[in-house]
């Protein structure tokens, strides 16, 4: 699934992904050459190289892929000079006994297995930067610092006070906070999931969001099914310790709830503390059946997703209304 890119991303995608699992890949072939393609493609600009430059103009990426069978998980965070992010995070998985390695050290352990290091930055992306910095660098994610974040590149220092008011609420960027998240379900019911990202545009360097985050990014239990998300991260995994939105939407799968009243569910609970979150989730269950939901706003108020399964002749755009 994907939400926001444009027909011809999401098409490449799922023909990709249901090309190495119909040939005999794993689901877990079948998720990395899914978004190893979103990679390439620069789908959107929000995933790969080249896109969602952060304060300092660098391009970093996230990823994270999961195992429904053996509940392993390989994640990447801040990763920078390497193109295939969620080919780093099976690495680590399979070629680790950790779950998460982030920033410069996720750098040279991909370096060091054989991936090729190169600048991740494009014209594109340098543009965006140079773009940025001639309207004072906004938006950007600072609030209580001084100088006023709202109208000053900075460099920034803690503000005299923590009582300042809150930054205004600033006009979403639907293409600001995107992923690929993929879920992939077998004849024999085997699940995967995985998401790559570059981000949120403009970030705080060291930022890292939910998408490589399991429970957060995605979620994936071979007896139950799978769930991906899109969104604004910073929020999203605000709630995994409380109540994961994917992890409950799979619970509830397993009770026997469709999927998309799970993903409702999910979304409502966010929606509850910040109703002008951007975000959307998709469920998947080990039977065939899916379903999505979404946040409704002003500029976002239907969800598409990609659907490829043994009763199509190939991939089909799904949409759902937000609620």
């Amino acid at each position: 699934m994907k939400c926001c890119f444009n027909h011809y991303f999401a098409l490449a995608i799922a023909i990709e992904a249901w090309s190495t699992l119909h040939s005999g890949g794993s689901v877990l072939d079948a998720v990395e050459k899914g978004c190893t393609q979103c990679e390439i493609q620069q789908c959107d600009g929000s995933v790969g190289y080249g896109g969602s430059p952060d304060e300092t103009g660098e391009t970093t990426l996230d990823a994270m892929i999961m195992n429904g069978d053996t509940m392993e998980v390989g994640a990447v965070g801040d990763l920078r000079r390497i193109k295939n992010a969620i080919g780093v995070a099976r690495t680590v998985m399979e070629r680790s006994k950790h779950t998460f390695l982030v920033g410069e050290s996720a750098s040279v352990f991909a370096e060091n297995m054989g991936f090729y290091a190169e600048d991740l930055s494009t014209n594109q992306s340098r543009n965006i930067f140079s773009k940025w910095l001639n309207e004072n660098c906004q938006p950007n994610f600072r609030q209580r610092v001084s100088p006023d974040p709202t109208k000053s590149c900075g460099p920034y220092k803690p503000s005299a006070t923590l009582l300042e008011q809150r930054r205004r609420d600033q006009t979403i960027d639907i293409h600001g906070h995107d992923t690929i998240g993929m879920i992939v379900i077998n004849q024999a019911g085997q699940v995967a999931a995985g998401t790559s990202t570059n981000g949120a545009r403009h970030k705080v360097p060291g930022r890292v969001g939910d998408s490589p985050i399991a429970g957060a990014g995605a979620y994936a239990d071979s007896t139950v099914g799978g769930a991906a998300a899109t969104g604004d991260g910073d929020i999203m995994m605000r709630f995994l310790p409380r109540f994961s939105d994917f992890y409950l939407a799979v619970e509830q799968m397993r009770a026997g709830i469709d999927p998309s009243t799970a993903c409702r569910t999910a979304i409502t609970r966010i929606k509850k503390y910040f109703p002008g979150f951007f975000g959307a989730i998709v469920c998947a269950n080990t039977t065939g059946s899916y379903g999505a939901a979404c946040n409704k706003l002003p500029e976002f108020s239907k969800f598409p997703f990609m659907v490829f399964n043994k009763n199509s002749n190939g991939p089909i755009k799904e949409t759902v209304d937000c609620i």
